[in-house]
């Protein structure tokens, strides 16, 4: 049985997500469209290609807000489409400003599901401020590719 609670807190993230999609923010369809159309890019194209257009930034892989972000279980970035200098980096240990260690819980859920979203806090792209962001990641052999919103 749904607690209260937890109903309440679902439906007020829900609505945060479609208020900051309509002030031109990605929405959470566009962050799961985006994840979806990386994980056929890297299949059809190859880990290198694929990877390396991520975080080139091409224009089919950033929207607004949302780009994409791929990690090696282990941790280790192998692409990011906001920040290159990510790449090659281990952020395992990596925590949001709550001291939640974004990184980590997002690959044990990995570990357990095929996809899913995740809750952390981390700096917009486009404001340069800490927001809270909803990160939808898919599991792909060893690595994990995820493109989130903020809210």
């Amino acid at each position: 049985m749904i607690q209260p609670r937890m109903l309440l807190a679902a439906c007020c993230m829900a609505l945060m997500s479609s208020l900051h999609a309509a002030d031109g923010g990605a929405s959470r369809a566009d962050a799961e469209a985006m994840v979806k159309k990386a994980v056929a890019h890297i299949k059809s194209g190859g880990d290198a290609k694929a990877y390396a257009d991520f975080t080139a930034k091409a224009p089919q892989f950033i929207d607004r807000d949302l780009y994409i972000v791929v990690y090696r279980n282990d941790g280790t970035v192998l692409a990011h489409g906001s920040n290159p200098k990510m790449v090659g980096k281990n952020l395992m240990e990596l925590k949001d400003i709550d001291g939640k260690a974004f990184v980590k819980e997002r690959l044990d859920m990995a570990k357990s599901k095929n996809s899913f979203w995740q809750d952390y806090k981390f700096t917009n792209p486009e404001t340069k401020k800490i927001e809270p962001k909803q990160m939808y990641c898919e599991k792909l052999s060893d690595t994990v590719v995820c493109g989130g919103i903020y809210l």
